[in-house]
């Protein structure tokens, strides 16, 4: 079988519940997998492949090559080219570029920088791509005088204002990419802005919202004193830490596919009210997938919106949800629990708000 079923069927609806379970609960409660997700979540995403019984040779293909080469771009780049350039750049001059940060820390104070790099890093990242963006956020985080805990609750929060920005424009993350690519045609004739008429004052007025509260937790800290961080990354772990990063795109391409039939047998009978919350599984899964299922031009913009707005939100709420989060948690080694104390409470606290303002808009 090569294609959805258009009835649930039984066995394959209650083997990929059972996946989708593990891939929640599993993480959280097992040591040894919080601290190996690529292979656990590429194993998840096979067996999900298995069951729904969706293998096919394009789907090899593009779990294979969507690392190194991403759709719609005319030469091969993929997150794993630019993780590892990144990192082998930085391996090789980390003194350099950790100065220049640090010379701008001290000049402008810590809670000053951190409202400057979340607003620019959310809304350059349409521009500049989710990933390279990533890398930048990573580095950032690693030179900041800060204390573990506020580190990583910096990299969460920039984290969430980085997905949203992506999705302004088609060249920021596979989301976009998909959404325009679906709502081309009649009615809406999907241009490079479509996304920023759409979304642009709940994207930027989200990523403004996110720097204040950023700069608001990070407190007043002294940069003077700081000295340039000891660089103590190898050449291997550059380099696995890249083979990583691609295992775990591959993965999520096959967890995405694999648990597709749930989200066309069920999702698609959800009302708008009840998919916008029900869109926080993209909290685990690859938010792209669930475009290319829910996004169809039979939906009006409130709908559209909607759903994007959901699927963006939850990406920042755990590890595999969007990419940032994947690259920043690998450079800064932040475990599945760690981000999850810091990203689920932010997440629903902007989900929460942002549902209120698409209620208050449709009502009107």
């Amino acid at each position: 079988m090569h294609e959805i079923p258009p009835e649930p069927v039984l066995h394959i609806a209650l083997g990929l519940t059972v996946i989708l379970l593990l891939v929640l609960i599993l993480p959280f409660k097992v040591r040894v997998i919080e601290e190996n997700l690529e292979p656990f979540f590429l194993v998840m995403g096979i067996l999900a492949v298995t069951i729904s019984g969706l293998w096919s040779y394009e789907l090899v293909i593009e779990a294979l090559r969507e690392p190194v080469w991403l759709p719609n771009t005319p030469i091969p780049i993929g997150i794993f080219q630019v993780v590892l350039i990144a990192g082998l750049a930085i391996h090789k001059f980390n003194r350099q570029i950790y100065s220049a940060i640090l010379n701008l820390l001290r000049k402008i104070g810590v809670r000053a920088f951190t409202f400057i790099m979340v607003v620019l890093l959310g809304l350059i990242s349409s521009i500049i791509s989710v990933i390279v963006t990533a890398v930048i956020l990573s580095e950032i985080a690693l030179t900041l005088p800060l204390d573990r805990k506020k580190k990583v609750e910096f990299v969460i929060i920039a984290c969430f204002a980085v997905g949203l920005g992506a999705a302004l424009t088609p060249v920021g993350e596979p989301l976009s990419t998909i959404a325009v690519s679906k709502l081309k045609g009649e009615p809406y004739h999907a241009d490079f802005f479509f996304l920023l008429n759409l979304l642009g004052i709940y994207v930027i007025s989200g990523v403004i919202a996110l720097a204040i509260y950023g700069a608001y937790r990070i407190g007043s800290v002294s940069a003077e004193s700081v000295e340039i961080p000891r660089y103590e990354e190898s050449l291997r772990s550059v380099v696995v830490r890249a083979i990583r990063v691609y295992m775990f795109v591959s993965a999520l391409i096959l967890l995405g596919k694999g648990l597709s039939p749930l989200a066309v047998w069920y999702f698609s009978k959800v009302p708008p009210e009840g998919l916008y919350w029900l869109n926080t599984i993209s909290a685990i899964l690859d938010n792209a997938t669930l475009v290319a299922v829910e996004i169809e031009p039979e939906m009006s913009l409130m709908q559209i919106k909607s759903a994007l707005i959901s699927l963006l939100i939850s990406g920042g709420m755990l590890i595999p949800g969007n990419i940032p989060n994947i690259v920043s948690a690998g450079r800064l080694k932040i475990r599945m629990n760690e981000w999850a104390k810091k990203g689920v409470p932010i997440g629903v606290v902007l989900l929460t708000v942002y549902f209120a303002i698409l209620m208050v808009e449709s009502s009107l």
